[in-house]
């Protein structure tokens, strides 16, 4: 089987097809990010690098049987400001996938995207791949909140088992009062600096997932917030407690396990680094399970 992967970042599509018990014989994977190239050629030498999907001229390939591809979202996602849907400078790279659509001709091609986008871009991208999305939330298979559509022409593809993951089960140490993180995301390389404001984004806005040292200790950080910050925006909160410490993120181990990819698979970068890598990939079991569809 020949593979090629646009916007592959760390080649959760890889892992995915291995897990699948799917034998492949060329990955070739488009991407631009160093890190994320860095951590497949880490994981996957015999990984074919092929660079900017823009650029890319596919004639002198071989023959390939499946095309994937998870095209940028920021444009698409409502977790984004003033999206400007298809048109925006980063998710107008689904029209890149349909080039290479038409110019491959691949026997099967997998796309996905953020399932909570305008009702007329998901309509476009639907005519234009001539099937229904099948809308998968992550958590049925991990301990993560992740609602994605996913446009193919796989054969057999149905709702994966809920498996009742839940994070508690996944910490390092610590206690969660969620039973799934949120959604992995860029965001999450980012995290703000002070345990007050990291409880303000947490509490106040649900935007991040964070992890306390037990059950009390988030019991009186979220009394002493109501106290005193509710109502607050998080540039106005200057106050500094102790009862705040001690509020952690998820660990790089954690952000994994989320993921379902394997254990260790991102050393190659730092925490941050691979945060922003974990939330613009996949959740390997899920690709995994669509997959099986091929061995049908």
């Amino acid at each position: 089987m020949n593979v090629l992967s646009l916007f592959d970042g760390i080649s959760c599509g890889q892992i995915a097809f291995e897990r699948a018990g799917i034998k492949v014989d060329n990955y070739f994977a488009s991407e631009v990010d160093k890190n994320a190239i860095k951590v497949t050629q880490n994981n996957y030498h015999n990984t074919i690098q092929l660079g900017d999907v823009t650029k890319m001229e596919v004639s002198n390939l071989p023959g390939i049987d499946i095309l994937i591809g998870g095209f940028p979202c920021q444009d698409l996602s409502i977790a984004s400001f003033g999206r400007k849907g298809l048109q925006g400078e980063r998710s107008k790279l689904f029209w890149e996938f349909v080039r290479i659509l038409k110019s491959t001709k691949p026997k099967y091609f997998l796309l996905e995207n953020v399932a909570r986008m305008k009702k007329e871009d998901k309509e476009i991208i639907t005519e234009i791949m001539g099937v229904e999305p099948i809308r998968i939330n992550s958590e049925l298979v991990s301990e993560q909140l992740r609602d994605r559509l996913y446009w193919t022409n796989i054969p057999k593809v149905t709702q994966p088992n809920n498996k009742g993951k839940k994070l508690q089960d996944i910490l390092d140490c610590g206690y969660t009062d969620r039973v799934k993180s949120r959604c992995l995301a860029e965001i999450d390389s980012r995290p703000n600096s002070t345990p007050v404001k990291m409880f303000h984004r947490y509490y106040a806005t649900g935007f991040t997932t964070l992890v306390f040292k037990d059950k009390k200790h988030y019991t009186d950080c979220k009394k002493h917030y109501d106290e005193n910050f509710k109502g607050m925006k998080a540039v106005d909160i200057f106050t500094e407690s102790k009862i705040y410490e001690g509020v952690r993120y998820m660990t790089q181990r954690e952000l994994e396990r989320c993921q379902t990819v394997p254990s260790g698979y991102t050393s190659t970068v730092n925490r941050n680094g691979a945060a922003s890598l974990l939330g613009n990939g996949w959740t390997v079991d899920v690709i995994a399970h669509i997959f099986k569809g091929l061995k049908q």
